[in-house]
């Protein structure tokens, strides 16, 4: 293990504090005290872990709108969500569905946390969330009032419940959390992005940090846009049509939801008596891609290792990757190459369970982040459904089959977004010593 200090490079969260001498000290890392779930694999925390370690896929026919006119007709939904029982009705007319299940994932985290916002000072409680499309469906139609109408067929609230940072602010408004808050969009990485955001508001005075991220862009002016991509796939068989890291890989399904996690102080947690703790976030680094033809290559690799420094963890006190897992051949063998090159050929169990659920975007890695601390949790590595094994020359070890048990002190979960964003976390278990803690 190297020896971490806070004077070490810090790719993700900025400055360390700093004592009245001007001298870097050591901080204790963040610890996640709850987690709301709220994705295809369950509308709740318990219900998606089950799920995930039976493999059940959620993966199925869009039935939130007619997809039959659309290439793509396969996606993942949230089961049995009705926004009536989960949120305040005058917030249902005023946003759009993403907005709800960020809303009703923030209720169940805060309830998994034993927290009450009212009994803490509102200043030191901040928001951060990850957005990829904003309010789609909402914003579909009112544009449709719009064009079939007229500009005064157009509702008020158009304004801000397309807006990336509406479940940023709902969130703060509804809980009175008053402290810096914030969105970031970076697609598919947002998630891990906005969590890395999260330790950086803890180690600059925060107490507790509502953080990760929901998306909601199953409607047809949102299917229409993911499909310029030209990554989705439109395979009908929902058993084979997200095959990342396999020879058949051919692009991924869409899907909504995601999962909010409470993130905190640890002395802050430990003095209000906090129920329990997921783990620790340890590190964090984030990366953007070269264009294409510039000749230089990915930095997946690189984003990987500050990730590692930042966290004074070697690449051997790695228990398990989830992987960012596209679907889309040229990508995965990207990924793939960039682990193998980090941690070296098969060397480190790697997992995507996001083929049950399909890509949530703004939602996706914070899901990814939330399951991998249900691992820790659980001592389990969760398995990955759909593919049959790793292409020829894809030099990973893809958890297949059944889930893996295993003793797991540290987790890295890594996420990419279109257009090159790239982001990787590191979390421990909460009981592992963390480099560096005094």
């Amino acid at each position: 293990m190297t020896t971490a200090t806070e004077s070490a490079p810090r790719p993700g969260p900025g400055p360390a504090p700093m004592s009245a001498t001007g001298v870097t000290t050591a901080v204790r890392a963040p610890v996640v005290t709850g987690l709301g779930v709220v994705a295809p694999t369950g509308a709740d925390t318990a219900t998606h872990w089950a799920s995930v370690l039976d493999g059940a896929s959620a993966l199925g026919r869009i039935t939130l709108f007619d997809p039959s006119p659309y290439p793509v007709r396969l996606a993942g939904q949230v089961p049995g969500f009705a926004a009536k029982e989960r949120v305040p009705s005058r917030l249902i007319q005023q946003t759009d569905r993403w907005t709800h299940l960020g809303l009703a994932a923030a209720e169940a985290a805060l309830a998994d946390a034993g927290v009450q916002p009212g009994e803490l000072p509102e200043y030191e409680m901040a928001v951060v969330t990850a957005s990829s499309s904003g309010g789609t469906e909402f914003g579909q139609h009112e544009m449709e009032n719009l064009y079939q109408h007229s500009p005064e067929w157009v509702g008020a609230y158009q304004s801000i419940a397309w807006f990336y940072a509406a479940t940023t602010g709902q969130i703060s408004i509804r809980h009175g959390m008053r402290g810096p808050c914030g969105v970031l969009c970076c697609e598919q990485a947002g998630g891990l992005d906005a969590i890395g955001q999260s330790r950086r508001l803890v180690r600059t005075g925060a107490k507790l940090v509502m953080t990760g991220g929901t998306d909601a862009s199953l409607c047809p002016y949102g299917l229409t846009a993911q499909l310029s991509t030209g990554q989705l796939s439109t395979v009908q068989d929902p058993a084979r049509a997200y095959l990342p890291f396999d020879a058949e890989a051919g692009g991924y399904l869409p899907g909504e939801g995601g999962a909010l996690l409470v993130v905190e102080d640890a002395d802050a947690a430990e003095a209000r008596g906090a129920q329990h703790r997921y783990g620790r976030i340890l590190g964090y680094a984030a990366g953007f891609d070269p264009p294409p033809g510039s000749g230089r290559g990915p930095v997946l690799a690189r984003t990987v290792r500050a990730a590692l420094t930042d966290a004074g963890l070697e690449p051997g006190e790695v228990d398990v990757v989830f992987a960012d897992a596209l679907g889309v051949p040229a990508a995965d063998r990207a990924e793939a190459a960039a682990l193998a090159e980090v941690f070296g050929p098969r060397a480190v169990p790697v997992t995507a369970p996001k083929t049950l659920t399909g890509r949530l975007y703004g939602g996706g890695a914070a899901l990814d982040a939330a399951t991998a601390l249900l691992a820790l949790r659980d001592q389990t590595i969760p398995h990955t459904v759909g593919p049959a094994a790793p292409a020829p020359g894809y030099e990973i070890d893809l958890v297949l089959g059944e889930p893996r048990p295993r003793e797991l002190r540290t987790a890295l979960v890594v996420a990419r977004g279109y257009g090159g964003f790239n982001a990787a976390l590191v979390l421990g278990h909460p009981d592992a010593p963390a480099p560096g803690e005094k």
